[in-house]
């Protein structure tokens, strides 16, 4: 995974809320388990229209959203069914981040374990954010992850949440398996320290 440290960008907008995985990546494009190439079906069903071309109504279709890597969302943002295909197609689309008042417990492990980062931030910062991105399209905001802040245009900050474990892996930039494995050592050294296993036979 790429290492998340401070990350500066504008917005695209998704206020709709109780957004659920199915719309984020409908389950018809589930059967890959590759992480690349589903960004261009993320929420495909709003994003195109049933010819295949583009909704110009969709706000992710606006020229503005492209190369947002941040994206701000509805509350209850990621509901509905485990799939990790979701966080998948939201970072090979370009995101980064997501900002919410609320994420689905599922969707935010998912996210976090594949260095997407979930920023929760209280209701009237977040009506703050949609006003200003709604004034000026191309307002920009800094996730500073070590300090857990997000800073506003007015300079204002206001912190947010994360668990020590997911923010170390973020910030280095790996999941839990690489963790583990940057702790070969530390494993070998405990299992000398202990006699070796005796494996009984069942009669």
């Amino acid at each position: 995974m790429t290492p998340f440290t401070t990350l500066t960008s504008h917005m695209a907008v998704l206020l709709t809320e109780n957004i659920d995985t199915d719309q984020i990546i409908p389950a018809r494009f589930l059967k890959t388990i590759s992480k690349q190439g589903l960004g261009k079906h993320l929420f495909a069903d709003w994003r195109y229209l049933p010819d295949g071309s583009p909704n110009p109504n969709f706000p992710l279709n606006q020229p503005i959203a492209h190369k947002a890597q941040i994206l701000l969302a509805g509350d209850n943002f990621g509901c509905g069914s485990s799939r990790e295909h979701a966080p998948w197609a939201l970072l090979d689309y370009g995101f980064r981040a997501i900002i919410s008042t609320s994420f689905a417990d599922i969707f935010r492990n998912n996210a976090l374990k594949n260095g997407l980062l979930p920023v929760i931030v209280d209701a009237a910062t977040h009506q703050q954010l949609a006003s200003l991105v709604a004034e000026d399209a191309t307002t920009q905001v800094t996730i500073d992850l070590n300090t857990q802040t997000l800073t506003l245009p007015d300079g204002r900050s206001v912190s947010f949440p994360i668990d020590t474990f997911s923010k170390t892996c973020l910030l280095e930039g790996i999941d839990q398996l690489g963790y583990l494995l940057r702790q070969s050592d530390k494993i070998a050294a405990y299992e000398k320290t202990h006699p070796p296993r005796v494996q009984t036979s069942t009669p």
